[in-house]
């Protein structure tokens, strides 16, 4: 099955060219590149010689890799889960059959898919296969969902698995995906602020184009509901002053309103209470700040409390709720 949504003006078959990071015929070495790209899988051959031809192109840019790749044979993949990033797959030749918890999608060049963070999948790589491959760390996918909302989100980004690429706006995607390798197949060293805006480029139209679990309120006519400035003023309060000890009293002081209005405000317009979404922000900190450390630098328990979390035990299970795993899991990584 031939390409024909790929816009860009080199080839697909040649694009990033020049990052080649593995060719191998062996699947202990694949699997081993797989490992270092993604995450712990298992590859198995499903022909009787057991052969793979495997070749990877990747680069990686700050928090997205874009790649292509095919194993050359019929192989299926048995990855572990996908902690801390989405995987976006776009056949440019051939067909994968992924197996996404109850859900099936027969993956061609005018069909990708999206693998989401925190769920199980197989994936079924037929020979003659070629794909484009897109990893967008979580974090960063967050980080500008929660700008465009103007609140911190409540529950992981889901994505709908199947990825129509010949619709209005498959193309819309994949005219920036083609734009995007273009770029990247040339230009070997890329300033800071260019990541940057590949970075916002990218995550914008996947957040724009493709069905997730915030799409309707992102695509909701702002005039429907306009939330009050002091909601947004508190907002911006407990950005700045999430470390500190912040009481509700003091937030409504600061936007002149009785503690009541306040909690009328975020209840209807953020759906949470003021301290709840003050600990979202903190959560959120706690984060970033394990993200960043050595395990050898830091403490879980320092940082937790320098964000304001007393009961360790609370703070630890509302941390495992809020980004699927512990907070020594994220320190460890």
């Amino acid at each position: 099955m031939e390409n024909l949504v790929f816009a860009a003006t080199t080839p697909p078959e040649t694009v990033l060219s020049r990052f080649e990071v593995c060719r191998t015929q062996d699947i202990e070495e694949a699997t081993q590149w797989g490992e270092r790209i993604f995450c712990a899988n298992r590859l198995r051959s499903m022909s009787s010689k057991g052969a793979v031809n495997t070749s990877i192109y990747y680069r990686r840019l700050g928090g997205i890799g874009i790649g292509r790749m095919s194993y050359g044979g019929d192989i299926t993949i048995e990855p572990g889960v996908l902690d801390s990033f989405a995987l976006i797959q776009m056949p440019i030749r051939g067909q994968e059959m992924i197996e996404y918890g109850n859900q099936r999608v027969h993956s061609t060049p005018q069909l990708g898919s999206i693998l989401n963070t925190h769920a199980p999948f197989k994936i079924h790589h037929c020979p003659g296969t070629e794909k484009l491959i897109i990893r967008v760390e979580r974090s960063l996918l967050e980080r500008h969902c929660q700008q465009h909302l103007g609140r911190t989100l409540r529950n992981t980004i889901e994505f709908q698995p199947s990825m129509p690429l010949d619709t209005a706006e498959g193309r819309r995607w994949m005219r920036m995906v083609g734009w995007l390798y273009d770029s990247l197949s040339v230009d070997e060293d890329m300033p800071a602020l260019l990541t940057a805006q590949f970075e916002n480029i990218l995550v914008d139209t996947l957040l724009t184009c493709q069905p997730h679990t915030y799409s309707a309120e992102l695509c909701s006519d702002p005039r429907a509901s306009v939330t009050p400035s002091f909601v947004k003023r508190v907002e911006r309060f407990i950005e700045d002053h999430a470390h500190e000890p912040i009481s509700i009293v003091e937030m409504a002081e600061h936007v002149g309103v009785s503690s009541r209005s306040l909690f009328t405000g975020f209840r209807r317009y953020r759906n949470t209470s003021p301290m709840l979404y003050l600990k979202e922000v903190r959560l959120r900190h706690v984060h970033e700040e394990l993200q960043r450390q050595s395990p050898g630098s830091v403490t879980v328990t320092t940082v937790a409390f320098r964000w304001g979390f007393s009961h360790l035990g609370h703070f630890t299970t509302d941390y495992k709720r809020r980004f699927g795993e512990s907070p020594s899991e994220t320190l460890s990584r």
